[in-house]
């Protein structure tokens, strides 16, 4: 059997469950999940995470330029169809709002997170009749801001606007594909492809060729380099590759900043 637990990184893990120690902390994590180096990243759901640090900022209610069709509308409760997904998406941002923002990789309009059906007010929570809404979640990485914007699809307008800041919601596959290109492309990154080409043989230059779980990372005062002590106000991950049906590579002591797209090694 080759060698391919050895240099840089340590080691190919097998199996989901991975052991992450930290300076001064030690998490147990089954993937796939979300951790910090303190606590979870935050649950399911771009709305699951409510806290902030006191800087939450509410928009007044908008309304789009131009509502797109309506095509396929689902009934009371049911889940959006792809069609509401879509005419939400559109109606979220105005073309000033979307050249405004700044996703994952630096392009204009921000990264989207999740899209999904609002729950009612509590005075309507029985009502069949009751509107149907949805709540689409961004990340605006020009300001490291959670944006959560509430759509009525009965009447196609944007009933309010939400910003909150240190709020880490769990990635988008997008996210964890930026953070897997800035850590190939960084020096520190030179231990995953070393163990990349000895569990297949061939080089790795790109996201693509892995299967990705990637988890929030949030800083404490004295359990990570300088370089990674924004985490938790900077959107920041902490990936688990795994070969294609093979193992997961252990990646676990790097952490990348997507805000600032730096990488730092934890001790």
């Amino acid at each position: 059997m080759r060698r391919i637990v050895r240099r840089h990184l340590g080691k190919v893990v097998a199996g989901a469950a991975i052991a992450v120690t930290g300076t001064a902390v030690m998490v147990g994590i089954t993937l796939p999940g979300s951790v910090s180096a303190e606590e979870s990243g935050g649950g399911g759901g771009g709305l699951a995470a409510r806290q902030t640090d006191g800087r939450e900022q509410q928009a007044a209610p908008g309304v789009v330029e131009q509502a797109p069709a309506e095509g396929e509308k689902g009934k009371g409760g049911d889940p959006l169809t792809g069609d509401e997904i879509k005419r939400v998406e559109r109606i979220a941002l105005t073309r000033q709002q979307f050249a405004a923002a700044e996703d994952v990789e630096g392009g204009k309009g921000p990264q989207r997170l999740s899209v999904g059906l609002a729950e009612p007010d509590p005075d309507h929570f029985d009502d069949p009749r009751a509107p149907r809404r949805a709540d689409v979640t961004f990340y605006d990485y020009k300001d490291d801001s959670l944006v959560t914007r509430t759509v009525n699809l009965d009447t196609g307008k944007v009933e309010g606007t939400g910003t909150q800041y240190g709020v880490q919601p769990p990635l988008a596959p997008d996210e964890n594909a930026e953070a897997a290109r800035l850590l190939i492309a960084d020096p520190l990154g030179a231990g995953l492809k070393a163990d990349y080409k000895d569990a297949t043989g061939k080089d790795l230059t790109s996201p693509g060729q892995l299967m990705l779980t990637g988890i929030v990372y949030r800083a404490v005062p004295g359990a990570q380099p300088a370089v990674l002590d924004q985490c938790g106000r900077h959107r920041c991950v902490r990936l688990f590759p795994k070969v294609p049906n093979g193992s997961w590579i252990d990646s676990r002591s790097f952490v990348i900043d997507l805000s600032a797209r730096k990488v730092g090694k934890l001790a």
